[in-house]
């Protein structure tokens, strides 16, 4: 009998002991990766992303010609979704989290719209523009031979932007997934933890989102699989950061698809600096577009 006590308290301890393992190991990754966010910087990309396409005009282009329905549409699902499930998420939410409740469920509405919106917006609407805006990006900081991978470029100058783009090369980046939607709506019961709840979903939503916003620079890089599993974990902590802010934008009403687009902006600007660092050490990016960047000729001169 005492055998068995005594086996039955050493499983016991050792399941606890493998416990306190795990959660310390997850906890020293949880801390790593977070440094690794804070000294990437990557957090920075999406609000550069919006200055940088207010001082460059030609990239406009993509956007001026889908921003009313993009607008239409934002307005119509924000709508909806507040008359409809905002009511009875507060409700549920209040339950849950107490006086935070109805402040979470606004949050939580405008997340919601906010995936309907670019999974709409990606399959119907912009189609082909972010992959334009993404290398017009490119083009403006000086990124052609990489641009030139994926389609056929105009002559012209780095100001130029838009306009240097030609017909594409290879097929558009992959449209937002069904896969993506479930992963979402797993991950909504998060929202009813108090307090940390809503800002565990975001920051796991940054970090499933965020490599995303590199599609386009892994199609171009010519990434197969491993490649680019192995250079997303090398740069986990950024992505959780790009994703993340990215994620918080799109939660303004009516500027998602801006932020949409100013982000997929801000993602290129972060490809290029990668770029330039790889093979220029000391090459920034140009927010203001007062400064034209050095194309590999003018390096090599």
């Amino acid at each position: 009998m005492d055998s068995t006590s005594n086996s039955q308290q050493s499983q016991t301890t050792q399941r606890l002991s493998d416990a306190t393992d795990l959660a310390r190991e997850r906890t020293l990754h949880a801390v790593a990766v977070s440094k690794q966010a804070a000294v990437s910087q990557a957090y920075l990309y999406p609000p550069l992303g919006a200055l940088y396409l207010l001082y460059h005009p030609s990239l406009w282009p993509p956007v001026l010609k889908r921003l009313l329905p993009c607008v239409a549409l934002s307005a119509g699902v924000i709508t909806t979704m507040f008359v409809f499930t905002y009511v009875p998420q507060a409700a549920v939410l209040s339950f849950m989290n107490g006086p935070m409740g109805p402040i979470n469920a606004v949050a939580l509405v405008l997340s919601e719209s906010s995936t309907i919106i670019n999974l709409l917006a990606r399959s119907f609407v912009l189609q082909g523009a972010l992959v334009d805006i993404f290398d017009a990006t490119l083009v403006c900081e000086g990124q052609e031979s990489l641009v030139e991978k994926g389609r056929e470029l105009k002559a012209g100058s780095h100001h130029d932007g838009a306009k240097r783009l030609g017909k594409a090369l290879v097929q558009p980046m992959q449209k937002f997934t069904f896969g993506k939607l479930v992963e979402y709506v797993v991950l909504l019961p998060l929202n009813l933890i108090p307090f940390v709840g809503t800002a565990a979903f975001f920051v796991i939503q940054g970090r499933l989102n965020g490599p995303g916003w590199h599609a386009r620079y892994f199609q171009l890089k010519g990434f197969d699989g491993a490649a680019k599993d192995n250079w997303i974990k090398e740069r986990k902590g950024g992505y959780v950061a790009f994703g993340t802010i990215a994620m918080v934008m799109n939660l303004i009403p009516l500027a998602s698809i801006i932020f949409t687009f100013t982000s997929t902006v801000g993602a290129a600007l972060w490809a290029a600096e990668i770029e330039k660092k790889s093979r220029y050490p000391g090459e920034s990016v140009d927010v203001t577009g007062l400064n034209v960047p050095k194309d590999e000729g003018e390096l090599s001169k």
